[in-house]
């Protein structure tokens, strides 16, 4: 073997190759802010995938331009959504070999060490995922230190409350249900058997439908307290005033108050019938308060107002005549 086999060898096993998955969308200066602050990452393996996701100005040829030799540009035709343009990332990065993805907003900045923290953390065979302490951008206040679930009551609780100071009480590593995909990195072989983010969750959810199928195949997910990043919060949500067909494609996939995502994980992890639990719960009570922010009386009202009770009826009657016609056949 030679020096170089031997030290590539060496670089495998000590240090995992790592690709970042960076999505942009009309928001070129968040991009930039965010692949400047990559270049002081301590860890030594790792590639950069940007993905364009059908921005309407000229942000892939400036991205190329700009950092092509440090980042591969892929440019997507239209916008696929969060889901599917992280997807178009991780495929490219399957392809080249690399033993975890890692989901970062462009719209972050970490810290020097961030990348490391995680990966050490990861090494641990019984584990899928690790995600990042997560900070509000340019402060010391904690966003997100991912979260617990009761998905049969479909109500995630946010361990930090967001707007907490950070005085050391996230400072312990800890297992999860679910973290955030501000900065989520995944194993390869993780990917391999759960699959990919559902593209059916446009923008919001994806996250939660896919750790609740990476704890179901036995793995870990846990929130790593020395990987740090900044994060513009809601900047996503912002611009979307000056996108009104992107806006009104996202209303109609999630539907009023969240309601088709959370009928559609909760159909998509629960038994046939009994998945109405979850979602019932989650819109009754947990979520039609919290969106509403009214009590779980002005949900029900809104429900009706809005005929949501029969869309849910009308559903389940079209679920069941579906599995009745693939008995038949």
């Amino acid at each position: 073997m030679t020096t170089r086999m031997k030290k590539e060898e060496e670089m495998a096993t000590d240090w995992p190759r790592v690709s970042i998955i960076i999505l942009n969308w009309n928001s070129i200066d968040d991009t930039r802010e965010c692949l400047e602050s990559l270049k002081n990452v301590t860890y030594p393996n790792y590639d950069i995938i940007v993905v364009d996701n059908g921005s309407e100005g000229d942000d892939a040829r400036l991205l190329s331009s700009e950092y092509g030799s440090e980042a591969l540009i892929i440019p997507n035709d239209e916008n696929l959504g969060f889901p599917e343009g992280n997807n178009v990332g991780i495929r490219q990065a399957l392809k080249k070999g690399s033993d975890f993805c890692l989901l970062l907003n462009n719209d972050t900045i970490v810290d020097p060490q961030f990348l490391t923290e995680l990966v050490g953390a990861a090494k641990d065979p019984s584990i899928g995922v690790v995600g990042s302490k997560i900070y509000y951008y340019a402060s010391n206040r904690v966003e997100s230190v991912g979260g617990y679930a009761w998905w049969w009551l479909m109500f995630m609780k946010n361990v930090a409350l967001g707007f907490e100071e950070d005085t050391g009480q996230f400072d312990c590593l800890k297992d999860r249900d679910y973290v955030h995909a501000n900065s989520m990195l995944i194993k390869r072989e993780v990917i391999e058997r759960v699959g990919l983010l559902d593209p059916d969750f446009f923008f919001g959810a994806e996250e939660y439908d896919f750790c609740i199928r990476v704890k179901r195949h036995g793995y870990r997910i846990v929130y790593v307290p020395t990987s740090k990043i900044w994060h513009k919060s809601g900047r996503s949500r912002a611009k979307l005033k000056d996108y009104p067909e992107t806006q009104r494609q996202i209303n109609q996939n999630m539907g009023v108050g969240y309601y088709k995502y959370i009928w559609g994980v909760s159909r998509k992890h629960f038994p046939p019938v009994l998945f109405i639990i979850p979602f019932t719960s989650y819109y009754l009570f947990a979520g039609g308060s919290m969106i509403l922010g009214g009590s779980p009386i002005t949900a029900i009202r809104h429900i009706v107002r809005h005929k949501d009770v029969s869309f849910v009826i009308n559903s389940i009657r079209n679920s069941w005549r579906s599995r009745l016609s693939g008995l038949k056949k």
